[in-house]
């Protein structure tokens, strides 16, 4: 952005002591977008003082979590909410310059190496098998306890670099495969877990009725690529005391996934320091309600 007059006085008043003018300053230079962001970064590469060069940060900050405000309020009113893209967007929160076309081009690869193992003939438990042996042995992608010490752990650009995520990550790019290969399988809401259920080819949430488990035939652990059986299943709920409910075996939605994504996500920030950051997570999560 070419600096004007305007621009040049608003920098200049960044590092004035009264916080009311401080205030007023940065909301006008929020309001010039994300265009003004090279005038911040260069006012802090010739700024030595720490207190102004945090304060431009969070300016900078405040200008890229109102572009993702705006992206996500775009994705969630989509007439399809793509789950990979949302998954990127809450990547882009921790990382705004973030760069979608490498995660693309990496599950790409993935669907190539899954696709062509796949054939008409083989059974759903046979597809999980091929899914499975893909990305835990050919690609090694491995399972992680949740940590709220590692928000690198539910940004899905990190988990493919590393081949390493947690329940939620490795159960998006899980569910991501299946759809790109039109294999009916859905992270569903069981309760402390991230179980992905292999439905039968026919099974439609949005127009059958009953019992959703009725229509299971398998679930898949998505750390591990383990399937488990419906006594499996059974066997966990017993452990931790729960009945089982219908809703548990009900497919998540795309939103309801990455709202899960979010509010685990902003788990990780919450020291005092970073207690800012759970807030506007907590905000971007209420607009998927």
């Amino acid at each position: 952005m070419q600096a004007t007059k305007e621009i040049t006085a608003l920098l200049t008043l960044i590092d004035d002591p009264d916080e009311e003018v401080y205030y007023t300053v940065s909301e006008k230079i929020v309001a010039y977008g994300k265009a003004i962001i090279p005038n911040l970064e260069h006012l802090w590469e010739t700024t030595l003082n720490d207190s102004i060069q945090e304060r431009i940060e969070m300016i900078i900050h405040r200008l890229h979590y109102c572009d993702l405000t705006n992206d996500i309020v775009e994705w969630r009113d989509s007439a399809y909410n793509d789950l990979l893209l949302g998954a990127l967007l809450v990547a882009k929160f921790q990382y705004p310059d973030l760069q979608s076309t490498p995660v693309l081009q990496d599950i790409e690869k993935l669907r190539r190496n899954v696709w062509l193992e796949l054939n008409n003939f083989l059974t759903p438990l046979e597809q999980a098998n091929v899914l499975s042996s893909i990305l835990y042995k050919y690609f090694r992608l491995k399972g992680v306890e949740i940590n709220h010490d590692c928000p690198e752990d539910f940004c899905i650009q990190k988990v493919l670099a590393s081949k390493k995520g947690n329940a939620i990550t490795n159960g998006i790019i899980y569910q991501v495969m299946c759809e790109q290969l039109d294999i009916n399988a859905r992270v569903i809401n069981i309760p402390k877990q991230c179980i992905i259920a292999f439905f039968q080819s026919d099974y439609d949430p949005g127009t059958m009725v009953g019992n959703p488990q009725d229509f299971i035939q398998f679930y898949i652990d998505s750390t591990t690529g383990q399937a488990f059986s419906h006594k499996d299943i059974e066997t966990y709920f017993a452990k931790i005391g729960q009945e089982p409910k219908s809703s548990f075996f009900k497919p998540l939605s795309h939103k309801q996934i990455i709202q899960l994504l979010i509010k685990e996500t902003a788990k990780c920030f919450s020291s005092s320091l970073n207690n800012y950051k759970k807030n506007e997570l907590t905000a971007l999560s209420d607009l998927l309600d």
